[in-house]
Protein backbone atom coordinates (compact mmCIF):
# COMPACT_ATOMS: atom_id res chain seq x y z
CA UNK A 1 0.00 0.00 0.00
CA UNK A 2 1.13 3.55 -0.69
CA UNK A 3 1.37 6.33 1.90
CA UNK A 4 -2.22 7.55 1.47
CA UNK A 5 -3.57 4.02 1.72
CA UNK A 6 -1.64 3.38 4.94
CA UNK A 7 -2.84 6.68 6.41
CA UNK A 8 -6.46 5.95 5.48
CA UNK A 9 -6.23 2.39 6.77
CA UNK A 10 -4.49 3.39 10.00
CA UNK A 11 -6.83 6.29 10.69
CA UNK A 12 -10.04 4.36 10.08
CA UNK A 13 -8.71 1.35 11.98
CA UNK A 14 -7.97 3.62 14.95
CA UNK A 15 -11.47 5.11 14.72
CA UNK A 16 -13.13 1.70 14.59
CA UNK A 17 -10.92 0.31 17.36
CA UNK A 18 -11.66 3.17 19.77
CA UNK A 19 -15.40 3.23 18.98
CA UNK A 20 -15.86 -0.51 19.33
CA UNK A 21 -13.82 -0.91 22.52
CA UNK A 22 -16.61 0.18 24.86
CA UNK A 23 -19.22 -1.66 22.84
CA UNK A 24 -17.24 -4.89 23.02
CA UNK A 25 -16.52 -4.49 26.77
CA UNK A 26 -20.25 -4.96 27.38
CA UNK A 27 -20.36 -8.41 25.75
CA UNK A 28 -18.61 -10.57 28.38
CA UNK A 29 -20.29 -8.91 31.37
CA UNK A 30 -23.76 -7.79 30.34
CA UNK A 31 -25.66 -11.10 30.43
CA UNK A 32 -24.53 -11.82 34.00
CA UNK A 33 -25.12 -8.19 35.11
CA UNK A 34 -28.60 -8.09 33.58
CA UNK A 35 -29.77 -11.16 35.53
CA UNK A 36 -30.08 -8.97 38.64
CA UNK A 37 -32.19 -6.22 37.05
CA UNK A 38 -35.83 -6.13 38.18
CA UNK A 39 -37.36 -6.83 34.75
CA UNK A 40 -34.81 -9.47 33.64
CA UNK A 41 -35.78 -12.51 31.56
CA UNK A 42 -33.57 -14.43 29.10
CA UNK A 43 -35.62 -12.99 26.22
CA UNK A 44 -35.27 -9.42 27.53
CA UNK A 45 -31.52 -9.85 28.04
CA UNK A 46 -31.17 -11.18 24.50
CA UNK A 47 -33.24 -8.26 23.19
CA UNK A 48 -31.02 -5.78 25.02
CA UNK A 49 -27.98 -7.32 23.35
CA UNK A 50 -29.61 -7.59 19.93
CA UNK A 51 -31.62 -4.34 19.64
CA UNK A 52 -28.40 -2.48 18.77
CA UNK A 53 -28.20 -4.63 15.67
CA UNK A 54 -31.82 -3.93 14.68
CA UNK A 55 -31.43 -0.15 14.68
CA UNK A 56 -28.09 -0.49 12.90
CA UNK A 57 -29.79 -2.67 10.30
CA UNK A 58 -32.60 -0.19 9.69
CA UNK A 59 -30.29 2.79 9.22
CA UNK A 60 -27.18 1.45 7.46
CA UNK A 61 -28.78 1.79 4.02
CA UNK A 62 -29.98 5.41 4.52
CA UNK A 63 -26.61 6.36 6.04
CA UNK A 64 -24.74 4.62 3.21
CA UNK A 65 -26.79 6.34 0.50
CA UNK A 66 -26.41 9.67 2.31
CA UNK A 67 -22.64 9.20 2.29
CA UNK A 68 -22.73 8.61 -1.49
CA UNK A 69 -24.47 11.95 -1.96
CA UNK A 70 -23.22 14.26 0.80
CA UNK A 71 -19.85 12.81 1.71
CA UNK A 72 -18.56 10.12 4.03
CA UNK A 73 -17.17 12.22 6.88
CA UNK A 74 -20.29 14.29 7.73
CA UNK A 75 -22.35 11.10 7.92
CA UNK A 76 -19.78 9.39 10.14
CA UNK A 77 -19.69 12.35 12.56
CA UNK A 78 -23.49 12.37 12.85
CA UNK A 79 -23.45 8.65 13.60
CA UNK A 80 -20.80 9.02 16.30
CA UNK A 81 -22.90 11.68 18.08
CA UNK A 82 -25.98 9.44 18.05
CA UNK A 83 -23.92 6.51 19.34
CA UNK A 84 -22.60 8.63 22.24
CA UNK A 85 -26.12 9.79 23.15
CA UNK A 86 -27.42 6.22 23.29
CA UNK A 87 -24.48 5.16 25.45
CA UNK A 88 -25.31 7.87 27.98
CA UNK A 89 -28.94 6.75 28.18
CA UNK A 90 -27.84 3.16 28.83
CA UNK A 91 -25.36 4.40 31.44
CA UNK A 92 -28.11 6.07 33.48
CA UNK A 93 -30.68 3.26 33.10
CA UNK A 94 -31.82 1.20 36.07
CA UNK A 95 -34.06 -1.23 34.14
CA UNK A 96 -33.63 -3.39 31.08
CA UNK A 97 -36.35 -1.40 29.34
CA UNK A 98 -34.25 1.77 29.41
CA UNK A 99 -31.09 -0.11 28.52
CA UNK A 100 -32.92 -1.43 25.46
CA UNK A 101 -33.86 2.16 24.52
CA UNK A 102 -30.26 3.30 24.96
CA UNK A 103 -28.91 0.38 22.96
CA UNK A 104 -31.39 1.14 20.18
CA UNK A 105 -30.18 4.76 20.03
CA UNK A 106 -26.57 3.54 20.09
CA UNK A 107 -27.36 1.49 17.02
CA UNK A 108 -28.90 4.45 15.21
CA UNK A 109 -25.35 5.78 14.79
CA UNK A 110 -25.02 3.51 11.78
CA UNK A 111 -21.59 4.38 10.36
CA UNK A 112 -20.25 0.98 9.29
CA UNK A 113 -21.32 1.36 5.65
CA UNK A 114 -19.97 4.90 5.33
CA UNK A 115 -16.69 3.93 7.04
CA UNK A 116 -16.13 0.87 4.85
CA UNK A 117 -17.06 2.89 1.77
CA UNK A 118 -14.54 5.58 2.75
CA UNK A 119 -11.82 2.95 3.13
CA UNK A 120 -12.78 1.52 -0.26
CA UNK A 121 -12.63 5.02 -1.80
CA UNK A 122 -9.08 5.52 -0.49
CA UNK A 123 -7.58 2.15 -1.47
CA UNK A 124 -6.97 0.33 -4.74
CA UNK A 125 -8.82 -2.90 -5.43
CA UNK A 126 -5.55 -4.82 -5.40
CA UNK A 127 -4.82 -3.60 -1.86
CA UNK A 128 -8.35 -3.50 -0.45
CA UNK A 129 -8.56 -6.95 1.08
CA UNK A 130 -5.33 -6.20 2.95
CA UNK A 131 -6.76 -2.86 4.12
CA UNK A 132 -9.99 -4.54 5.22
CA UNK A 133 -7.94 -7.18 7.01
CA UNK A 134 -5.93 -4.52 8.86
CA UNK A 135 -9.25 -2.94 9.82
CA UNK A 136 -10.47 -6.36 10.92
CA UNK A 137 -7.30 -6.94 12.94
CA UNK A 138 -7.85 -3.59 14.65
CA UNK A 139 -11.41 -4.60 15.49
CA UNK A 140 -10.12 -7.98 16.64
CA UNK A 141 -7.50 -6.30 18.82
CA UNK A 142 -10.22 -4.08 20.27
CA UNK A 143 -12.32 -7.17 20.86
CA UNK A 144 -9.48 -8.96 22.66
CA UNK A 145 -8.66 -5.93 24.79
CA UNK A 146 -12.35 -5.48 25.60
CA UNK A 147 -12.72 -9.09 26.70
CA UNK A 148 -9.86 -8.52 29.15
CA UNK A 149 -10.92 -5.04 30.28
CA UNK A 150 -14.66 -5.70 30.44
CA UNK A 151 -14.60 -7.90 33.57
CA UNK A 152 -11.93 -5.67 35.13
CA UNK A 153 -13.81 -2.43 34.49
CA UNK A 154 -17.05 -4.06 35.63
CA UNK A 155 -15.50 -4.54 39.08
CA UNK A 156 -14.27 -0.91 39.16
CA UNK A 157 -16.98 1.21 37.49
CA UNK A 158 -19.74 -1.33 36.86
CA UNK A 159 -21.66 -1.87 33.65
CA UNK A 160 -23.18 1.65 33.78
CA UNK A 161 -19.65 3.04 33.96
CA UNK A 162 -18.68 1.03 30.87
CA UNK A 163 -21.62 2.54 28.99
CA UNK A 164 -20.48 6.04 30.03
CA UNK A 165 -16.91 5.28 28.93
CA UNK A 166 -18.29 4.11 25.59
CA UNK A 167 -19.83 7.57 25.05
CA UNK A 168 -16.50 9.27 25.75
CA UNK A 169 -14.66 6.97 23.34
CA UNK A 170 -17.19 7.72 20.58
CA UNK A 171 -16.49 11.45 20.92
CA UNK A 172 -12.72 10.81 20.79
CA UNK A 173 -13.26 9.32 17.32
CA UNK A 174 -14.34 12.65 15.80
CA UNK A 175 -10.87 14.31 15.87
CA UNK A 176 -9.35 11.05 14.59
CA UNK A 177 -11.65 11.24 11.57
CA UNK A 178 -11.04 14.94 10.93
CA UNK A 179 -7.28 15.13 11.51
CA UNK A 180 -5.87 11.73 10.59
CA UNK A 181 -8.04 10.18 7.86
CA UNK A 182 -7.32 11.69 4.41
CA UNK A 183 -9.96 13.72 2.60
CA UNK A 184 -12.48 11.59 0.76
CA UNK A 185 -13.15 11.93 -2.97
CA UNK A 186 -16.02 14.23 -3.89
CA UNK A 187 -19.41 12.50 -3.65
CA UNK A 188 -20.62 10.95 -6.91
CA UNK A 189 -24.38 10.60 -6.67
CA UNK A 190 -25.89 7.87 -8.83
CA UNK A 191 -28.20 9.04 -11.62
CA UNK A 192 -30.90 6.47 -10.89
CA UNK A 193 -32.01 8.03 -7.59
CA UNK A 194 -32.36 6.31 -4.24
CA UNK A 195 -34.90 3.76 -5.49
CA UNK A 196 -32.67 2.96 -8.46
CA UNK A 197 -29.63 2.54 -6.21
CA UNK A 198 -31.52 0.07 -4.06
CA UNK A 199 -32.82 -1.86 -7.08
CA UNK A 200 -29.27 -2.16 -8.39
CA UNK A 201 -27.79 -3.59 -5.20
CA UNK A 202 -30.83 -5.80 -4.52
CA UNK A 203 -30.88 -7.31 -8.02
CA UNK A 204 -27.30 -8.61 -7.91
CA UNK A 205 -27.32 -12.28 -6.80
CA UNK A 206 -23.66 -12.19 -5.79
CA UNK A 207 -24.27 -9.25 -3.45
CA UNK A 208 -27.29 -11.03 -1.99
CA UNK A 209 -25.21 -14.14 -1.24
CA UNK A 210 -22.70 -11.99 0.62
CA UNK A 211 -25.44 -10.11 2.47
CA UNK A 212 -26.97 -13.41 3.60
CA UNK A 213 -23.53 -14.55 4.72
CA UNK A 214 -22.83 -11.57 6.95
CA UNK A 215 -26.35 -11.89 8.44
CA UNK A 216 -25.62 -15.47 9.45
CA UNK A 217 -22.09 -14.72 10.66
CA UNK A 218 -23.19 -12.07 13.14
CA UNK A 219 -26.27 -13.98 14.24
CA UNK A 220 -23.91 -16.80 15.20
CA UNK A 221 -21.44 -14.44 16.95
CA UNK A 222 -24.15 -12.77 19.05
CA UNK A 223 -25.66 -16.13 19.94
CA UNK A 224 -22.23 -17.37 21.00
CA UNK A 225 -21.75 -14.59 23.54
CA UNK A 226 -25.27 -15.01 24.79
CA UNK A 227 -24.64 -18.68 25.66
CA UNK A 228 -20.88 -18.98 26.17
CA UNK A 229 -20.32 -16.87 29.35
CA UNK A 230 -22.78 -19.03 31.29
CA UNK A 231 -21.14 -22.24 30.02
CA UNK A 232 -17.70 -21.00 31.03
CA UNK A 233 -18.89 -20.01 34.50
CA UNK A 234 -21.30 -22.83 35.32
CA UNK A 235 -20.05 -25.86 33.35
CA UNK A 236 -16.32 -25.21 32.88
CA UNK A 237 -15.96 -23.59 36.31
CA UNK A 238 -14.01 -20.57 35.05
CA UNK A 239 -14.74 -17.46 37.16
CA UNK A 240 -16.13 -14.51 35.24
CA UNK A 241 -13.11 -12.34 36.07
CA UNK A 242 -10.84 -14.96 34.40
CA UNK A 243 -12.71 -15.32 31.12
CA UNK A 244 -10.22 -12.96 29.48
CA UNK A 245 -7.43 -15.47 30.12
CA UNK A 246 -9.20 -17.84 27.74
CA UNK A 247 -10.25 -15.24 25.17
CA UNK A 248 -6.85 -13.55 24.83
CA UNK A 249 -4.69 -16.42 23.52
CA UNK A 250 -7.56 -17.77 21.42
CA UNK A 251 -8.20 -14.44 19.69
CA UNK A 252 -4.51 -13.54 19.31
CA UNK A 253 -3.63 -16.92 17.83
CA UNK A 254 -6.54 -16.85 15.40
CA UNK A 255 -5.66 -13.31 14.24
CA UNK A 256 -2.03 -14.27 13.60
CA UNK A 257 -3.27 -17.13 11.44
CA UNK A 258 -5.61 -14.95 9.38
CA UNK A 259 -3.16 -12.71 7.48
CA UNK A 260 -0.99 -15.43 5.89
CA UNK A 261 -4.07 -17.49 4.99
CA UNK A 262 -5.74 -14.60 3.15
CA UNK A 263 -2.47 -13.66 1.43
CA UNK A 264 -1.94 -17.24 0.28
CA UNK A 265 -5.53 -17.66 -0.90
CA UNK A 266 -5.45 -14.40 -2.90
CA UNK A 267 -2.04 -15.18 -4.40
CA UNK A 268 -2.94 -18.71 -5.52
CA UNK A 269 -6.50 -17.98 -6.58
CA UNK A 270 -8.07 -20.11 -3.83
CA UNK A 271 -10.25 -17.39 -2.31
CA UNK A 272 -13.50 -19.33 -2.76
CA UNK A 273 -11.97 -22.52 -1.30
CA UNK A 274 -10.75 -20.60 1.75
CA UNK A 275 -14.13 -18.89 2.07
CA UNK A 276 -16.14 -22.10 2.00
CA UNK A 277 -13.69 -23.86 4.32
CA UNK A 278 -14.15 -21.06 6.85
CA UNK A 279 -17.95 -21.37 6.66
CA UNK A 280 -17.69 -25.14 7.17
CA UNK A 281 -15.42 -24.52 10.17
CA UNK A 282 -18.11 -22.30 11.71
CA UNK A 283 -20.58 -25.17 11.52
CA UNK A 284 -18.10 -27.68 12.94
CA UNK A 285 -17.06 -25.43 15.84
CA UNK A 286 -20.64 -24.85 16.95
CA UNK A 287 -21.41 -28.56 16.67
CA UNK A 288 -18.32 -29.22 18.79
CA UNK A 289 -19.51 -26.80 21.50
CA UNK A 290 -22.73 -28.80 21.55
CA UNK A 291 -21.19 -32.30 21.57
CA UNK A 292 -17.80 -32.09 23.30
CA UNK A 293 -17.47 -32.25 27.10
CA UNK A 294 -17.25 -28.71 28.58
CA UNK A 295 -13.58 -28.78 29.60
CA UNK A 296 -11.31 -25.75 29.43
CA UNK A 297 -9.00 -27.23 26.78
CA UNK A 298 -11.89 -28.44 24.62
CA UNK A 299 -13.61 -25.06 24.69
CA UNK A 300 -10.32 -23.25 23.98
CA UNK A 301 -9.62 -25.42 20.93
CA UNK A 302 -13.12 -24.95 19.57
CA UNK A 303 -13.02 -21.17 20.09
CA UNK A 304 -9.67 -20.98 18.29
CA UNK A 305 -11.24 -22.68 15.26
CA UNK A 306 -14.34 -20.50 15.49
CA UNK A 307 -12.45 -17.19 15.59
CA UNK A 308 -10.01 -18.23 12.86
CA UNK A 309 -13.02 -18.78 10.59
CA UNK A 310 -14.76 -15.63 11.82
CA UNK A 311 -11.73 -13.38 11.19
CA UNK A 312 -11.21 -14.76 7.67
CA UNK A 313 -14.84 -14.15 6.75
CA UNK A 314 -15.07 -10.75 8.45
CA UNK A 315 -12.11 -9.46 6.40
CA UNK A 316 -13.12 -11.03 3.09
CA UNK A 317 -16.83 -10.17 2.91
CA UNK A 318 -16.65 -6.32 2.79
CA UNK A 319 -13.74 -6.46 0.36
CA UNK A 320 -15.80 -8.59 -2.01
CA UNK A 321 -18.79 -6.24 -1.68
CA UNK A 322 -16.68 -3.16 -2.50
CA UNK A 323 -15.14 -4.88 -5.54
CA UNK A 324 -18.51 -5.90 -6.97
CA UNK A 325 -20.23 -2.51 -6.46
CA UNK A 326 -19.49 0.47 -8.73
CA UNK A 327 -17.73 3.28 -6.87
CA UNK A 328 -20.77 5.57 -6.91
CA UNK A 329 -22.89 2.81 -5.30
CA UNK A 330 -20.43 1.59 -2.67
CA UNK A 331 -22.30 3.37 0.11
CA UNK A 332 -25.58 1.77 -0.97
CA UNK A 333 -24.02 -1.67 -1.45
CA UNK A 334 -22.13 -1.57 1.83
CA UNK A 335 -25.25 -0.14 3.47
CA UNK A 336 -27.24 -3.21 2.49
CA UNK A 337 -24.34 -5.39 3.62
CA UNK A 338 -24.06 -3.60 6.98
CA UNK A 339 -27.84 -3.73 7.46
CA UNK A 340 -27.69 -7.47 6.94
CA UNK A 341 -24.79 -7.68 9.42
CA UNK A 342 -26.62 -5.88 12.19
CA UNK A 343 -29.94 -7.53 11.47
CA UNK A 344 -28.03 -10.74 12.02
CA UNK A 345 -26.83 -9.43 15.38
CA UNK A 346 -30.41 -8.58 16.31
CA UNK A 347 -31.64 -12.02 15.23
CA UNK A 348 -28.80 -13.71 17.10
CA UNK A 349 -29.60 -11.80 20.29
CA UNK A 350 -33.40 -11.94 20.25
CA UNK A 351 -33.90 -15.42 18.78
CA UNK A 352 -30.88 -16.71 20.66
CA UNK A 353 -32.39 -15.43 23.90
CA UNK A 354 -35.71 -17.10 23.08
CA UNK A 355 -33.90 -20.35 22.23
CA UNK A 356 -31.87 -20.19 25.44
CA UNK A 357 -35.02 -19.63 27.46
CA UNK A 358 -36.53 -22.92 26.27
CA UNK A 359 -33.58 -25.08 25.18
CA UNK A 360 -30.58 -23.68 27.02
CA UNK A 361 -27.11 -23.07 25.60
CA UNK A 362 -27.22 -26.39 23.71
CA UNK A 363 -30.13 -25.09 21.64
CA UNK A 364 -28.19 -21.93 20.78
CA UNK A 365 -25.14 -23.89 19.60
CA UNK A 366 -27.31 -26.31 17.58
CA UNK A 367 -29.15 -23.43 15.89
CA UNK A 368 -25.85 -21.74 15.02
CA UNK A 369 -24.49 -24.92 13.44
CA UNK A 370 -27.61 -25.22 11.28
CA UNK A 371 -27.32 -21.58 10.18
CA UNK A 372 -23.69 -22.15 9.15
CA UNK A 373 -24.71 -25.16 7.05
CA UNK A 374 -27.35 -23.05 5.29
CA UNK A 375 -24.65 -20.47 4.51
CA UNK A 376 -22.38 -23.19 3.15
CA UNK A 377 -25.12 -24.16 0.70
CA UNK A 378 -25.58 -20.53 -0.40
CA UNK A 379 -21.82 -20.02 -0.83
CA UNK A 380 -21.58 -22.71 -3.51
CA UNK A 381 -22.68 -20.19 -6.16
CA UNK A 382 -20.27 -17.45 -5.08
CA UNK A 383 -18.13 -15.99 -7.88
CA UNK A 384 -15.22 -13.94 -6.45
CA UNK A 385 -14.41 -10.96 -8.70
CA UNK A 386 -10.98 -10.53 -10.24
CA UNK A 387 -8.95 -7.82 -8.52
CA UNK A 388 -8.29 -4.63 -10.49
CA UNK A 389 -5.07 -2.74 -10.02
CA UNK A 390 -6.24 0.83 -9.69
CA UNK A 391 -9.13 2.96 -8.51
CA UNK A 392 -9.77 6.50 -9.62
CA UNK A 393 -9.91 7.79 -6.05
CA UNK A 394 -6.38 6.71 -5.05
CA UNK A 395 -3.43 8.98 -5.74
CA UNK A 396 -0.01 7.41 -6.00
Amino acid sequence: MNAQEWRATGGLTSLYTVRMLGLFMILPVFALYARDLPDATPLAIGLALGIYGLSQALLQIPFGIASDRWGRKPVIIAGLLLFAAGSLIAATASTLEWIIIGRALQGSGAIAAATNALLADLTRDSERTKAMLVLGIGIGASFMLALMLGPLFETIIGVPGIFALTAVLALVCIPILLWIVPAAPAPRAAHAGIAGDLRTVLSNPQLLRLDAGIFILHAILTGLFLALPGVLKDAVGLPEARHWALYLPVMLGSLLLTLPMIHLAERRGHLKLMFMSAVALLALSNAALLLLPPTLFAVAGVLFAFFAAFNLLEATLPSLISRICPQNLRGAGLGMYSSSQFMGAFAGGSLGGLTAQYFGSAGVFAGSAILALIWLFLAVGLEPPAARETVESVHS
